[in-house]
């Protein structure tokens, strides 16, 4: 375990209870954290250190721990003032390191001291949940080091502390032993539960972006085809694509303006918002793309994808469905429904317009030729140009061809969709 490696922005005033300072990252803040705590828990030690020896009567070495509580606070002052989180880290691991030994060699050894230096094993420990596990290593091989200095002074140098008797020494290495693996226990329970609550936290906010990207790719298709909006996430532009042969659809309701004067907002859109969503089920069953709607017309391609050849028959299939499902609706005002259909075949081009609120379009002759059908069919009628007629008539009835003028082209050749042929 470990939290995120030390540096110039590991840890701010913020982290550890201050108001100043820039924003910290949730690792940032977690070894802020972890260095205040375990700061908290070296000065509660030393409170008691100070309270033992002063009831011992080495009053000396009561001078140790609050030396100890004055060098912190000044170090977390001095902290606030410079940011400097190196010095700040390197000077209270260096208190947690060396005043256990200070306050054992004043007592004399480590037998009368009660193995108080064990409470500099909070030095290295620190140092893994503050710092990371290799910036603890030498923290750890200092320990070690000042522990066989100890026993060396203890062996080598002969001391003559005032003795003290075996049942209070027994009773000091208790609470010295008890109290430090409460201590590094407490510490690193705090370290595993805080980074667990932060892997939570990253979690659900990994959660929270993976639906919000799924809402987004939704949005993304209600507007766009899949093959377009895969284009968009990877950051395409002037997204533009020419089509040789495609068949397009524009379906406009009769009389629909003279309609919507006789129906408040609310009831128009709701009529809208009902038949056009048949009609995007109806279209999606089918394999065809819905390309925008305007107004009350309902525009619709086919052969964009080139999945399979049969795309003009669904085109038309389509048609006679959102005839047959329009017949049946009724206005809020009584009167029937009915829709105009002109279908035309042949090159487009495509392509994405708008930086924001952006849309994909059509635009060719056979766009214009379609929406010039629609005006020209009856109420109930689909009207196909020449090319669609030629892929169809095998397959669909159709009536006499009739002509008509379109601008740009001379006259066009119209051809009325009767039904299916009954084979």
């Amino acid at each position: 375990m470990r939290s995120a490696p030390l540096s110039k922005a590991t840890l701010s005033p913020d982290a550890l209870g201050g108001s100043r300072g820039t924003a910290l990252t949730p690792e940032e803040k977690l070894s802020g954290d972890m260095l205040m705590f375990s700061t908290g828990l070296m000065v509660f030690a030393s409170v008691l250190w100070l309270a033992i020896y002063w009831s011992m009567g080495q009053r000396f070495s009561t001078m140790v721990p609050l030396v100890f509580q004055l060098l912190s606070a000044g170090n977390m002052f001095l902290y606030y003032r410079s940011r400097k989180i190196e010095v700040f880290c390197l000077l209270q691991l260096s208190l947690f390191l060396f005043t256990p030994f200070i306050l054992q060699w004043s007592i004399g050894n480590f037998v009368n001291a009660s193995g108080v230096s064990l409470w500099a094993l909070l030095a290295p420990v620190g140092a893994i949940v503050v710092m990371g596990t290799k910036e603890s290593v030498p923290w750890f091989i200092a320990y070690l080091f000042m522990q066989t200095m100890s026993g060396m002074f203890d062996y080598v140098l002969e001391w003559d502390p005032r003795k003290i008797d075996p049942q209070t020494v027994a009773v000091f290495f208790a609470l010295n032993f008890i109290s430090i693996s409460a201590m590094v226990y407490l510490l690193l329970w705090y370290f595993s539960r805080e980074k667990a609550k932060l892997a939570a936290q990253v979690d659900q906010q990994k959660r929270s972006i993976e639906m919000e990207r799924e809402l987004s790719d939704r949005l993304l298709l209600n507007i766009l085809p899949a093959p377009i909006a895969e284009r968009l996430k990877r950051q395409e532009t002037n997204i533009a694509d020419g089509y040789p042969d495609v068949t397009v659809m524009f379906a406009d309701i009769v009389n629909f303006t003279h309609l919507s004067e006789e129906m408040s907002p609310n009831e128009t859109v709701h009529l809208l918002n009902d038949i056009f969503s048949e009609f995007d089920s109806l279209a999606e069953r089918r394999g065809l793309e819905k390309i925008k709607t305007i107004g009350d017309a309902y525009m619709v391609a086919s052969g964009l994808s080139n999945k399979g050849d049969m795309y003009v028959d669904a085109t038309i299939e389509l048609a006679q469905e959102m005839q047959r499902y329009v017949g049946k609706r009724i206005a809020p005002n009584g009167e029937s429904l009915r829709l105009r259909i002109g279908i035309a075949t042949g090159p487009v081009v495509a392509g994405v317009i708008g930086k924001r609120k952006f849309s994909y379009d059509l635009w060719g002759d056979t766009v214009n030729v379609a929406s010039r059908l629609t005006n020209e069919a009856q109420p109930g009628q689909i009207c196909v140009d020449t090319t669609t007629y030629r892929r169809l008539h095998n397959r669909f009835d159709f009536s006499e061809g009739s002509q008509i003028p379109v601008k740009g082209k001379g006259v066009l050749q119209v051809f009325s969709l009767i039904g299916r042929i009954e084979s």
